[in-house]
């Protein structure tokens, strides 16, 4: 686990107060104001995350209403006490299939989505396994603050195939674990949820 920079988070916070103010404020001076303190932000956040000022700039832009934690949901499936992972097409490294909480969906509902579309496998939810909050559980800094949804899912039809988003579908040991995909799963992460396989009886994780 990082130790977030002070700086990231203090930008942040200045996202968040910017964001809020550019929804709620009709005076057009304060306007100009946060629209200020959202370029200052981004350009913080660029520093601490690699990417480009007007990248985030636009990102950050894009962001509308009252500032909240983004939820992202990860499906998480055994099968002959092995993992589930698909690799990513953008950064060529493995995760949990999955992905940001769609509007109109649960989060079950979400997680059989996410595993069908990247991995081809129909599954059932069965159990809540954890919930994090990824800045206590992470290995690198990431412009937005997440809480990170872990759903135990039974296959019950289905099988292997890509996506527009994966290349390669597979089950992995926790000894052999591929080169993971940080930014969606850490190698700690995964060893959380195979205490879950070798202990059914393991509490719900939540931080």
């Amino acid at each position: 686990m990082i130790v977030l920079d002070k700086w990231l988070e203090w930008a942040r916070r200045i996202q968040a107060i910017s964001q809020a103010g550019l929804h709620f404020s009709k005076d057009v001076f304060d306007r100009e104001r946060y629209a200020e303190l959202q370029q200052l932000s981004s350009e913080i956040i660029a520093n601490y995350t690699g990417q480009s000022a007007e990248e985030v700039k636009e990102i950050l832009a894009a962001q509308k209403g009252y500032p909240t934690p983004k939820l992202d949901i990860r499906g998480v499936v055994f099968q002959d006490g092995k993992l589930l992972l698909v690799k990513e097409k953008m950064d060529e490294r493995w995760s949990l299939p999955g992905g940001f909480c769609e509007l109109g969906l649960s989060a079950s509902e979400n997680a059989v989505k996410e595993i069908k579309e990247e991995s081809g496998y129909d599954v059932v939810p069965k159990r809540l396994l954890a919930v994090l909050d990824s800045d206590k559980h992470t290995d690198k800094p990431q412009m937005f603050h997440y809480y990170k949804i872990f759903l135990q899912c039974e296959i019950v039809g289905g099988g292997a195939q890509e996506s527009v988003e994966t290349s390669e579908i597979g089950f992995f040991d926790e000894t052999e674990l591929p080169p993971l995909s940080l930014k969606r799963n850490t190698e700690a992460q995964i060893n959380m949820l195979f205490g879950f396989l070798h202990n059914p009886k393991k509490e719900s994780v939540f931080d």
